[in-house]
């Protein structure tokens, strides 16, 4: 892996409080997308039902895991299963931490006596330290709800990408969402930033409801700066995303040439437009940040 040492690494988070919402779908197709222009990829599953493990027929045993990645198992790089290994068939350009049903013993194992200095929101630092420079973007798949593995995952993450679907649910999980967020800025990660917010299997034409929740997000949900957090790219409700992870497959791969896929390269563009815009105001002096504000996130800038 030292072949990648050189890269600069942004963290992921990719979640919301409800399931059923196409977290583990953003992050792959995502994932496949940022790999067509150039980028290497990471996934973390951090999820016990191992969503993204499944996505892409990787085992869930017989393997280090993302229990091991956590507990100090094994070395982090150790639990990477990699996109050349000849056992597992994963998308070129993204590598996999893989869960396993150890995840459900993470409570048990932090109530041992040795760990009892042990802070749970930190256990996911020192591995992921470890694993900076390797990847240009470690997506970390977190769990529905607030689980063992959702804290630790914001804590370590340096964005967070909210996904979410065109129904009154849904959407209604994304204010207790971005109060995490703002939360853990306030103590825990004062340099965790809110990338955004997807709306996936949006129906094409939209129906009222999905035009109302889609215009409720862009106005409701923004920045200080009055900057909306949606994402301008919407991903269209169509079979080829299911056809595609029955294949233990992305949409890019196959079938490159669709609309969704096509969707989902957007979408790419606009995380590092995004990217590139945050870093761009955390590098500035304090006194233009304060005095200009954050600017507008260009949905078609090149990263």
């Amino acid at each position: 892996m030292s072949d990648f040492s050189s890269r600069r690494t942004h963290v992921v988070m990719v979640g919301n409080q409800k399931g059923g919402v196409a977290k583990t779908t953003t992050v792959l197709n995502l994932a496949s997308a940022l790999v067509e222009r150039g980028k290497k990829v990471l996934v973390i599953d951090l999820d016990a039902t191992g969503g993204a493990t499944k996505a892409l027929g990787a085992p869930s045993t017989g393997w280090h895991s993302s229990y091991d990645f956590l507990t100090g198992g094994a070395p982090p790089t150790d639990c990477v299963i990699r996109d050349d290994d000849e056992e597992v068939k994963l998308p070129p350009g993204v590598d996999l931490i893989p869960a396993s049903k150890q995840l459900v013993e993470l409570d048990e194992w932090m109530r041992r006596r040795e760990q009892k200095w042990l802070v749970h929101q930190d256990i996911a630092l020192k591995p992921i330290q470890e694993l900076r420079g390797l990847y240009d973007f470690i997506f970390l798949d977190t769990p529905p709800q607030v689980t063992t593995t959702t804290l630790p995952a914001m804590k370590a993450a340096d964005f967070v990408i909210l996904s979410t679907m065109p129904e009154t649910a849904s959407t209604d999980q994304l204010a207790d969402a971005m109060d995490d967020v703002q939360t853990c800025q306030m103590g825990p990660n004062p340099n965790l930033k809110l990338l955004g917010i997807v709306i996936s299997a949006m129906p094409r034409p939209m129906t009222v409801l999905a035009r109302q929740l889609n215009e409720y997000v862009g106005k409701a949900c923004k920045d200080a700066d009055g900057n909306s957090y949606r994402f301008d790219t919407t991903i269209s409700r169509t079979t080829t995303v299911q056809e595609a992870r029955a294949k233990h497959t992305t949409v890019l791969l196959y079938q490159g040439d669709s609309k969704v896929a096509d969707e989902y390269r957007q979408l790419a563009k606009e995380v590092l437009a995004r990217v590139e815009a945050a870093l761009a105001k955390a590098a500035a002096p304090e006194e233009d940040r304060a005095g200009g504000g954050e600017a507008p996130m260009a949905a078609g800038a090149e990263a």
